[in-house]
């Protein structure tokens, strides 16, 4: 049996997973696990991504230790669009950015002074949000971002971590979708973009797709960790994509979310969709494993409730998030909606203060409690998803009868029967550890283990046990769907 050894980079934690295959079924077990703690200094929110690397190092030295020195691969997924830049040696200038880092603050119409937003969107397939690559890259070249300026090479953060182990400077094209730098159809740098926002071409490297094996650990490494040149293999490097290819599709009329901070929604294509609707409905078209398209809507997701319970820590009046949804399910239903994409929610600290400006803005009853602080996000993100399958189902013109919910969200079983009654559609949760499955799966397909996409799903089915959650509340749920629908608007 082959161990390969997953790196699951989320937004405030990470984890080393080591993982074999036995009978068709994959057996895991967590090496370690680790915060991310991003640094905010003199008004600069960035990645610790030393420290990270620290991190990396530490799952290998505990696998070596643990009697594992044998590791036939290693692969890395993380967060999408965020970029580190080297100098002409190789060095890394500066932390990278992070995605919410106000530098991006109204970014979007400056670019498109640069270039219109629907031909834009036609080039690329990507959905408008200020943190896309691109935008980060004009909004760096506007406030003269000298790491950037100075750059020899981008390399998005899984390849830059790879870069760490390996010394080989790459672009997986999951990850590199994530930018709105890349051709939809050519799945390769759109040359006319880059020209458009002067961006240098010599600074990015040739994309490759996932399940690539792109290096070996470097021999330096090696004889610190005490292991030998283990392979590493470029996976689908953003977390999504890896999260994705793990879905236990039962047939084709699902949608998945990838639920965490972020609530990842769509559907799995074999092409880009291109055309006025996704336009209108602000869909995006991102890489996935085996060529696959993901076509898809950002949503933010449990990043609401993340914050609120961060705010009320802070304030000494913090509860578990068990106790959070024991409090939200005896709170009154359907009293006040939110937005969940809206602006005013993307940035960190005193979320509840933000919900209560946007429900008094909408003249609904101020959440007053922490239990109705979260009802009033649970409830608000179930809606929220049936709205984007609604608008989904316009756009690729069949039905979707199933949801397939993956990711650390899923243990919220609140949210999961809600989405099944805000949707009313049958829902099925599982895998929580989606992206590490995937990940480790896309490894053992550069490895040979597993051949295509079909036979990596199967075996995701033997090794995970799933939930089912069905609705039966439908009148009440469409009564608040029609009132959420007007706040919104």
């Amino acid at each position: 049996m082959k161990k390969m050894l997953s790196f699951d980079f989320g937004a405030s934690s990470g984890r080393a997973i080591l993982g074999t295959i036995e009978n068709g079924v994959l057996k895991t077990e967590e090496m370690h696990r680790f915060s991310n703690d991003p640094v905010e200094v003199n008004g600069t929110f960035s990645w610790d991504i030393l420290r990270l690397f620290y991190e990396i190092k530490q799952g290998i030295l505990k696998c070596v230790n643990a009697g594992h020195k044998d590791i036939a691969s290693i692969g890395i997924d993380t967060w999408g669009v965020d970029v580190g830049f080297l100098d002409k040696k190789g060095r890394l200038i500066g932390n990278p950015l992070h995605y919410r880092d106000t530098i991006t603050e109204g970014i979007q119409e400056k670019a498109f002074k640069v270039m219109e937003a629907k031909k834009l969107y036609e080039r690329t397939g990507i959905q408008f949000m200020d943190f896309n690559t691109l935008f980060q890259l004009h909004a760096m070249k506007l406030d003269n971002y000298q790491p950037y300026l100075n750059a020899d090479k981008m390399l998005f953060t899984p390849d830059l971590l790879n870069y760490f182990l390996t010394g080989e400077k790459t672009t997986e094209y999951s990850i590199a979708s994530t930018s709105q730098m890349l051709d939809a159809e050519k799945r390769d740098w759109a040359t006319d973009v880059l020209d458009a926002f002067e961006i240098n071409k010599d600074i990015l490297c040739d994309v490759v797709m996932p399940g690539t094996i792109i290096g070996k650990l470097s021999a330096r490494l090696a004889n610190e960790l005490g292991c030998d040149q283990i392979p590493v293999v470029a996976i689908a490097g953003h977390d999504t994509a890896s999260a994705v290819a793990s879905v236990p599709a039962e047939n084709e009329n699902y949608a998945y979310i990838s639920c965490g901070t972020w609530s990842l929604l769509g559907v799995e294509l074999d092409s880009p969709i291109v055309n006025e609707k996704s336009f209108d409905a602000a869909f995006t078209n991102e890489g996935g494993a085996f060529n696959k398209i993901r076509f898809l809507k950002n949503i933010i997701g449990l990043w609401l409730v993340q914050e609120c319970k961060r705010h009320w820590d802070r304030r000494g009046v913090g509860k578990s998030f068990a106790e959070l949804e024991t409090l939200a399910r005896a709170s009154e239903p359907f009293r006040s909606f939110i937005d969940p994409s809206d602006d005013s929610f993307m940035a960190p600290n005193d979320m509840p203060a933000r919900i209560a400006e946007y429900c008094k803005k909408t003249n609904q009853p101020v959440p007053e409690t922490q239990g109705q602080f979260v009802r009033c996000i649970m409830e608000s993100l179930a809606l929220k998803y049936r709205q984007a399958i609604e608008n989904l189902e316009g756009v690729i013109g069949r039905p979707i009868e199933t949801i397939n919910m993956v990711g650390g969200g899923i243990k919220d079983k609140m949210l999961c029967q809600f989405t099944a009654e805000g949707t009313n559609r049958k829902v099925i949760t599982g895998p929580v550890e989606a992206t590490a499955m995937g990940n480790l799966l896309m490894q053992a397909y550069a490895l040979g283990e597993i051949k295509t996409l079909e036979e990596l799903r199967d075996v995701v089915k033997k090794s995970t046990e799933l939930d089912v959650y069905m609705p039966d509340n439908r009148e009440e749920w469409d009564k608040a769907y029609e009132k959420f629908l007007e706040i919104i608007k």
